[in-house]
């Protein structure tokens, strides 16, 4: 994922609202979001490496996870970044400890952002600063850099997605817009992250059409006061052409 806003008890009905957009080389096999055999896991899955961006479980466990931006610092023998995804999904640790004993170990990674969510709360790690956050109530975002670094996309997607809460009937539909926006800033205000102008450019819009690498899938997860899950998948082509959208709707399953 390259671009995520989410709320953290900010909306009446819904205690988590979260919306992303995974941008990926075309190029890079990929199976679209479905149960796991065998498993409670919700996700898609990475065929390249076997983990995930994004999952979610009966249960109510949540995982994300974004690449830090850092052109030649990819370190080709480094853990992938999507295992940290599966295994908090696939493992009964709660969601502090899971981050504890990555943080022992962030180093076997290149550079990413972790957010991971149960009972006990969600929380954000780095290893490019190397705090673990419990993230209390509050609107977020997050792209290639830290929590709420105000690059231009980050800016304006959470402010595109602070109009959709104060709607009153909270839907995927509108969220889903808001991922699709392709709005770019001037030159001049866009961030330093070390790219090449004409890439830097092109990913500066919350979507990103290229033919060689753009927005592959935007993701909406809705949990409501009652523990119903809403999640929702639209898949994209080179040309940013919509592939199709894949519904969930489950309740979280209690504690035996």
């Amino acid at each position: 994922m390259c671009l995520i806003v989410f709320s953290v008890l900010e909306h009446t009905d819904y205690p988590i609202i979260f919306a992303g957009n995974r941008d990926e080389f075309h190029g890079r096999p990929t199976e679209r979001a479905h149960f796991w055999d065998d498993t409670d896991l919700l996700a898609g899955r990475d065929l390249k490496a076997g983990g995930t961006w994004l999952g979610v479980t009966r249960s109510g466990r949540f995982a994300t996870v974004t690449n830090f931006r850092e052109p030649g610092e990819h370190r080709p023998g480094a853990r992938t970044r999507g295992k940290l995804v599966t295994g908090f999904l696939k493992g009964d640790v709660d969601a502090r400890s899971y981050m504890e004993r990555i943080d022992d170990r962030a180093g076997d990674y290149n550079g990413f952002n972790l957010i991971l969510g149960d009972a006990g709360g969600l929380f954000y790690l780095s290893n490019r600063d190397g705090s673990l956050r419990i993230l209390e109530p509050a609107v977020y975002g997050l792209s290639n850099g830290w929590l709420d670094t105000p690059w231009p996309k980050v800016r304006r997607a959470k402010a595109l997605f602070e109009d959709v809460l104060r709607s009153r009937s909270l839907a995927p539909a509108p969220l889903l817009e808001l991922l699709r926006d392709d709005w770019r800033p001037r030159d001049e205000d866009l961030p330093k992250t070390g790219l090449e102008p004409a890439v830097e450019r092109t990913a500066s819009s919350i979507f990103i059409s290229d033919p060689a690498y753009g927005t592959r899938a935007s993701t909406v997860v809705l949990l409501d006061r009652n523990g119903g899950v809403t999640f929702v998948e639209r898949s994209f082509g080179p040309d940013g052409e919509d592939l199709g959208t894949a519904s969930f709707r489950f309740d979280v399953e209690s504690a035996p």
